[in-house]
């Protein structure tokens, strides 16, 4: 027994005892540089491939060095996938492997999709957005915001696909719920942060919203083609 033990001390590995940190050797001191960034670039690339939601910077910090770059690691990995038909992206915080929207086509042909953002009516949208702009804000609001009461059934909508979700309580009086986005709502359209949301001159460029109308108070859809999404809007208290 004692000599087992010896011959792990001499071989440089720690006692079975000791933490699981101490048995992983995170720095790779014995390879040569160009060897071990190679191995970091893999353990980062396997673990984001593994994990079923975005992995975060503090993970992958856990499997590299200290003195490792996690920025310089993952633009050398998505220049090697430069080409291929996924990437790595950052979103909702982390970093996650994403097939490139050229493919989405053959994708949903093939499999089918997640139809979560398809299946949002106009209306939806529109009081998504709004959420995710003026967030923590109040149902109330948004019924001010569009000139239109905001049902209970839509925001039970956005909250069902779990795009939004409880803020906290406001400070007028009553204390109504606001709401807020999710970070599924980041990993459904592909943000990192909030950040990222394009500025509202972008929206206008992009035909998706005029400024005029909403400063006016007018940028609800028509609900002319049916009573499905009026309904929708117009619940009750």
């Amino acid at each position: 027994m004692a000599e087992a033990t010896h011959a792990r001390r001499a071989k440089g590995r720690p006692d079975d005892g000791r933490s699981g940190d101490r048995l992983f050797d995170r720095e790779l001191d014995h390879l040569p540089a160009e060897v071990r960034w190679r191995e970091w670039m893999h353990r980062v690339e396997a673990t984001i491939f593994a994990a079923s939601e975005p992995v975060s910077r503090e993970t992958l910090a856990r499997i590299v060095g200290k003195s490792c770059s996690i920025d310089l690691l993952i633009d050398d990995i998505r220049e090697e996938l430069r080409g291929r038909p996924y990437d790595l992206i950052a979103v909702a915080g982390g970093w996650k492997h994403l097939t490139r929207p050229a493919y989405a086509d053959a994708i949903r042909a093939a499999v089918g999709g997640n139809e979560r953002a398809g299946d949002l009516t106009q209306s939806e949208v529109l009081v998504l957005m709004c959420i995710a702009y003026f967030q923590p804000i109040t149902r109330g609001e948004l019924s001010s915001f569009f000139g239109k009461e905001i049902s209970r059934d839509l925001i039970g909508h956005l909250r069902g696909f779990g795009l939004i979700a409880s803020g906290p309580r406001s400070p007028t009086p009553g204390a109504p719920y606001t709401y807020v986005t999710t970070k599924a709502f980041l990993l459904q359209f592909g943000f990192d942060t909030l950040r990222d949301l394009p500025d509202f001159e972008a929206l206008e460029d992009a035909g998706l919203l005029s400024k005029e109308k909403l400063l006016a108070g007018d940028i609800m859809p028509d609900f002319s083609g049916g009573e499905g999404e009026d309904a929708a809007i117009a619940g009750d208290e």
